[in-house]
């Protein structure tokens, strides 16, 4: 089968590697044909040339070795299925658990996988596991009925949390990124477009308007966590969706205390169940079929679409890749 592989930095490479093995699947997977895939943040610092931990590890290079990585947001067929809620020929999305989705076939936990509208296109279907996340993240913050909140980062993930806070109750919602977003920000909800860093916006704020909920949507470093928190209202929430880098950020102790702040984390838990919650929220909010996925390249372009990605600018969101 095919597979796009990194090479090395800002430098994929089609290859020919053995196909899974049908018989050879454990217990609870699937075996999937990818028909789309997108683009994470979480996926860019690999293509830079940095290396997550990962089972497939191997020396120089580790996981970016792996064929078809670094990709997890997925939608496609199954092939061959041993887990009792997927079937040959279902079409679903979610997760490719090894982050190696740009690949003719892949082998996945079926936990991380639910069915979706067919009325979809797979390149428009895939924002659904990027709005689970969000929407996993959004329940730990309780009731925002009439809150305040401000997102801190508003590239495809940040709107998405707009999105998702102002449909469920926020007063008030600012989108805060150096990206001017103001051409979106009345589809996904923001209520006021801040064009600044996070700690010009935070340094500015009059305790009058300081959000009752800050959600830092950027991470991949260490300079946005203090802002979230010296922006916070007294009694607030910050929730730190960020992927990290780092294994230690500089925290503000004093900060936190005085305005006995909750910090909030965390993965994604209840895939299947919060992938249906995502089909539903879009169902009920269908301008984000159109306005999310702003581009798509073919796989074989796959490296023209990584470089895409890692320069935000104006008009670009979420970047899909069509392996059809």
């Amino acid at each position: 089968m095919w597979a796009q592989t990194l090479r090395g930095p800002f430098r994929f490479e089609q290859v020919e590697v053995a196909a899974p093995d049908p018989a050879a699947l454990p217990p609870g997977h699937v075996l999937l044909a990818p028909r789309a895939g997108a683009i994470c943040g979480s996926d860019l610092p690999n293509f830079r040339g940095g290396v997550w931990p990962h089972p497939a590890a191997e020396d120089g290079w580790g996981a970016t070795r792996a064929p078809g990585f670094p990709m997890h947001e997925v939608a496609g067929e199954v092939v061959a299925s041993r887990h009792p809620d997927h079937s040959p020929g279902d079409l679903v999305v979610g997760w490719a658990s090894m982050f190696d989705a740009i690949a003719e076939l892949v082998v996945t936990d079926g936990e991380g996988l639910a069915p979706y509208d067919p009325s979809l296109a797979p390149s428009t279907a895939v924002l659904l596991q990027p709005l689970a996340c969000v929407l996993y993240a959004v329940e730990q913050l309780g009731d925002v009925t009439g809150q305040s909140v401000a997102v801190i980062g508003q590239g495809p993930i940040g709107l998405l949390f707009s999105s998702v806070l102002k449909a469920r109750g926020a007063a008030r919602v600012t989108g805060v990124d150096p990206v001017d977003r103001g051409d979106v920000a009345g589809v996904f909800g923001v209520d006021e477009t801040v064009t600044a860093r996070a700690e010009r916006w935070s340094a500015g704020l009059a305790d009058a308007d300081r959000p009752s909920v800050v959600v830092e949507a950027v991470g991949h470093q260490v300079s946005t966590l203090q802002p979230a928190l010296d922006a916070a209202a007294p009694g607030g929430q910050v929730f730190y969706f960020g992927v990290p880098d780092d294994p230690v950020y500089p925290f503000d102790m004093m900060t936190f205390l005085r305005k006995n702040l909750t910090l909030r984390s965390g993965v994604t838990l209840e895939r299947r169940r919060v992938l249906a919650d995502a089909g539903e929220f879009l169902a009920a909010h269908p301008e984000l079929r159109e306005g999310y996925v702003t581009h798509v390249h073919p796989v074989a372009d796959v490296e023209a679409a990584f470089t895409a990605a890692i320069s935000p600018r104006p008009g670009q969101l979420k970047i899909a890749v069509d392996m059809t």
